[in-house]
């Protein structure tokens, strides 16, 4: 009997790997989003591409995908894709992609946020999105990316109806670039990428700048626009 290639992983190892049961493992094979491990006897051996499938796998699920929704969308992968490619798929769903919601309780809620926060500010907080009360007494979703913008309202002492109108503000507007700037990546970038013939890893390299540099652009032209508005405002009062 031959033994395991270097990369290989029995079906403990490749469960303990990604935090899962053996049993958790053998029903997503079952339901066919990861292929039928290599079989040397009655042992079946993992590899690198049933890792990067279903590591996709759970990224979809955390994006709230259903089961029916990831079969459809890994019958579009070819079957011989490669890790690297696999993982470029992953990737692409990263960049536009918030971050997902953590569970705290109160106490880490606020260490993260520097001080103790009342009951207020926890009302607040809420009104805004930046946490979401759970069925557990103070233990909460925390969206981690909007707990410096939550605290900053709570310093502006601002009163929530106005902290709720400025959030209302900044997702309408939010909402309308990130679908502009969707369809914009694949409409001109993505088909751009795909046809290059550069290889998946510096594809991934290339769209995971995507994010940071839009972000920046959008700080930028925010800035930009209050500056403008801020000389419009002194011209009419002269």
């Amino acid at each position: 009997m031959s033994s395991p290639a270097a990369d290989e992983l029995s079906i403990e190892q490749f469960a303990e790997r990604l935090g899962m049961s053996p049993r958790t493992v053998r029903f997503y094979s079952g339901r066919g989003l990861i292929p039928p491990p290599r079989r040397e006897g009655r042992n079946g051996w993992y590899g690198p591409d049933h890792v990067a499938r279903l590591e996709l796998v759970r990224e979809l699920q955390a994006h709230g995908f259903t089961l029916h929704a990831i079969e459809g969308y890994l019958e579009r992968i070819p079957e011989d894709a490669t890790p690297a490619e696999i993982a470029l798929h992953r990737t692409l769903l990263a960049p536009w992609m918030p971050e997902l919601p953590e569970n705290v309780d109160r106490s880490e809620l606020e260490i993260r946020a520097g001080r103790s926060l009342s009951d207020d500010d926890l009302e607040l907080l809420t009104a805004i999105g930046v946490i979401e009360p759970t069925p557990v007494d103070d233990v909460f979703n925390l969206a981690p990316a909007h707990l410096a913008v939550g605290m900053g309202l709570l310093d502006a002492n601002l009163t929530a109806e106005a902290a709720l109108q400025a959030r209302a503000i900044i997702v309408a507007h939010g909402s309308a670039l990130a679908k502009e700037l969707t369809e914009l990546f694949r409409a001109e970038v993505w088909p751009q990428l795909k046809s290059s013939g550069q290889p998946p890893e510096l594809i991934t390299r290339m769209v995971e700048r995507f994010k940071p540099l839009t972000i920046q652009a959008l700080v930028t032209a925010y800035e930009q626009a209050v500056d403008e508005q801020k000389r419009e405002t002194v011209r009419r009062r002269s």
